[in-house]
């Protein structure tokens, strides 16, 4: 088993343990998250830090990086399985670009805590040993997310809250299962999922990777910021419509203009749960998936087009 840092709340610290809002993020190695938890001493566990940020930082270097360490540890015939501690803030697009591009069939397990080490009742130890447990689970395979006792997939998980410990669900409640006294019970099948794009895809320089922006519609919503980005050089834009992925007629406008220039669309809600459904006459859905995966997955494709 094979345990990555990238920094984040889990690994924060804060003058007063009594503060669980004003702390650094980033400040323990993963090694002495490790060796806080003693049950994980009984375990075979290596760690290595691969970043060290706030994943509001979260970045297409690091990204990038971090994929080929996991592939080159997956690759390993004696490693079970990995687990990545992560900050909350980007967490769903880090394992959703994972999934994509490596939908390893070994478990990778994505966990983070909402408050940090030195809180006086810190989630990150309890989240840390679920998920590796989860990672050591024979029935787990491919991208997860275990956070607060529960198992989400990485196309299903959501930030929903903002400072509650129990801070992810998965759309329309669709959990896989629970983690009890450090037995996993699941609660339904893994999916198999999409084929991946292949880790070739990213190698190109993170500075060279298209770009992506994320619109909202909203009342009054026009396609000014559209057009700017298009003269801008934006090579895809993801727009959170309103119910079912509905838009302002100057906004929709705006962004077929923008298609037929040769800009990548695809068309998401800004409601929590649900799918756009297709529409023969509407711009591309993204189906299930929210703004921000819609993001990753828009770019891993204009990446694997060329």
């Amino acid at each position: 088993m094979v345990i990555l840092g990238t920094g984040g709340t889990i690994a924060g610290t804060a003058q007063d343990a009594a503060d669980n809002v004003g702390y650094q993020a980033a400040q323990l190695g993963v090694a002495e998250l490790v060796q806080a938890i003693p049950p994980l001493g009984r375990r075979q566990l290596e760690t290595e830090q691969v970043a060290q940020l706030d994943s509001k930082d979260m970045d297409f270097a690091t990204w990038q990086k971090l994929a080929v360490r996991v592939a080159a540890h997956l690759a390993r015939p004696e490693v079970a399985g990995i687990v990545i501690t992560h900050g909350t803030d980007t967490l769903e697009e880090t394992a959703y670009f994972l999934h994509r591009v490596l939908a390893p069939s070994k478990p990778l397990v994505l966990t983070a805590a909402m408050r940090p080490a030195t809180a006086l009742q810190t989630d990150g130890p309890q989240n840390l040993l679920d998920a590796v447990n989860v990672a050591l689970d024979p029935q787990a395979h491919g991208v997860l997310v275990v956070f607060a006792g529960a198992v989400h997939s990485a196309a299903q998980v959501r930030k929903i809250h903002s400072y509650r410990v129990d801070a992810f669900a998965s759309v329309d409640g669709a959990r896989l299962a629970v983690v009890e006294e450090g037995a996993v019970r699941w609660l339904g099948a893994l999916e198999g999922g999409q084929p991946p794009f292949g880790l070739s895809i990213v190698s190109a320089a993170a500075a060279n990777w298209p770009r992506v922006e994320i619109l909202l519609n909203y009342a009054g919503a026009d396609g000014a910021v559209v057009d700017a980005l298009v003269n801008s050089g934006v090579n895809g834009l993801v727009v959170a419509g309103t119910g079912n992925g509905s838009l302002s007629l100057k906004l929709d406008a705006s962004l077929r203009s923008a298609q037929a220039r040769g800009v990548a669309v695809l068309r998401s809600t800004r409601c929590d749960a649900g799918p756009v459904t297709e529409s023969a006459d509407a711009l591309p859905s993204a189906g299930a998936l929210s703004p921000v995966k819609a993001r990753v997955e828009l770019l891993l494709r204009l990446m694997a087009a060329g």
